[in-house]
């Protein structure tokens, strides 16, 4: 049960930060599909930076565990093609979906219902998908150090000076 606390606490501190760094907003995610505007590009790419190095930081730490997913190119299309479409069809994301209406915003429940939809389809088609597409370019539970045959502290301050020169660029061009 205090894992599933943790989960909720996490849940609604990101989606604290969500609304606060306004990436909830139509606008915003009109402009990151238009690549007019990278609000969503460098929150996300923050949080994904910093959680990183927290992740491996407890990892060495003892502290936490690493649970890593197998890299399966089929379906990580074949999803990425899905959550793309819905993206630009209704312009939110599930996580931006569920805090507009967490703001009020009614339409963001088009896309809290279509998540429930397309689980529900996922959960029907995933026999025949588990044996078709979730096949196709399954290369295992791996890790980008894995994959290099290098320890994660040498790869992770090169993610993090990708990452501040993106920002730098983004801010120069001013996106």
């Amino acid at each position: 049960m205090r894992i599933l606390v943790y989960g909720l606490i996490a849940g609604m501190l990101f989606g604290f930060f969500l609304q606060k760094a306004r990436v909830i907003r139509y606008d915003k995610q009109l402009g990151a599909m238009r690549l007019m505007d990278m609000t969503i590009v460098k929150f996300m790419l923050s949080s994904i930076l910093v959680s990183m190095v927290g992740v491996y930081t407890l990892l060495d730490l003892g502290l936490a565990q690493l649970s890593v997913k197998p890299t399966v190119l089929g379906g990580n299309i074949l999803g990425g093609l899905v959550f793309g479409l819905g993206w630009g069809l209704l312009g939110y994301c599930p996580g931006t979906a569920v805090g507009a209406l967490g703001e009020g915003r009614w339409d963001g429940l088009w896309g809290v219902l279509g998540m429930l939809v397309g689980a529900g389809l996922f959960a029907e088609a995933y026999p025949s998908l588990k044996k078709t597409v979730l096949t196709w370019g399954d290369f295992g539970k791996i890790t980008i150090p894995q994959v290099l045959g290098l320890n994660h502290w040498v790869i992770i301050p090169l993610f993090v000076m990708g990452g501040l020169t993106l920002f730098w660029w983004f801010e120069k061009k001013r996106l």
